[in-house]
């Protein structure tokens, strides 16, 4: 996996000019629904269209800093777009913390098991899209 300028968002750099005699190799892009929206989904987009291939290390629904609201519509149509490109995403973050993107509650267990009520906004609606996307494994699930 390999970074492009700009917090992993420049992609269309690295389709004019991608790294050369390597196998096996993607290039990482994040997003914060809130912040970030159609324009670069069009920049992932042209990069995409020109083989570059793509592997999202960090996206989440609010805004870039990690807090504020979850912009679920726009969030919904960056998942839509990356299922629609068979490309794999990494939800940021599951950790414990006073903020929107944090997914778990302080007082969850760190070994996981967690019931509805330990889980914040942000971790029940990646749960959601995880579960909507790979409905094959988490039949019978909301």
């Amino acid at each position: 996996l390999v970074g492009s300028p700009h917090w992993d968002q420049d992609l269309h750099l690295v389709a004019e000019s991608p790294l050369e005699g390597f196998n096996n190799i993607m290039y990482t892009l994040h997003f914060y629904a809130a912040t970030h929206k159609q324009e670069l989904r069009d920049r992932a987009e042209a990069a995409w269209e020109k083989g570059i291939p793509i592997f999202v290390s960090e996206c989440a629904g609010m805004e870039c800093t990690g807090d504020g609201p979850l912009d679920i519509p726009e969030w919904t149509r960056w998942v839509e777009w990356l299922e629609s490109k068979k490309i794999s995403w990494v939800n940021w973050s599951i950790s414990d913390k006073n903020e929107t993107c944090s997914m778990i509650l302080p007082r969850a267990n760190k070994n996981g098991g967690w019931d509805e009520s330990l889980i914040k906004p942000a971790g029940r609606q990646s749960r959601k899209f995880i579960r909507q996307y790979n409905s094959h494994i988490y039949k019978n699930k909301e």
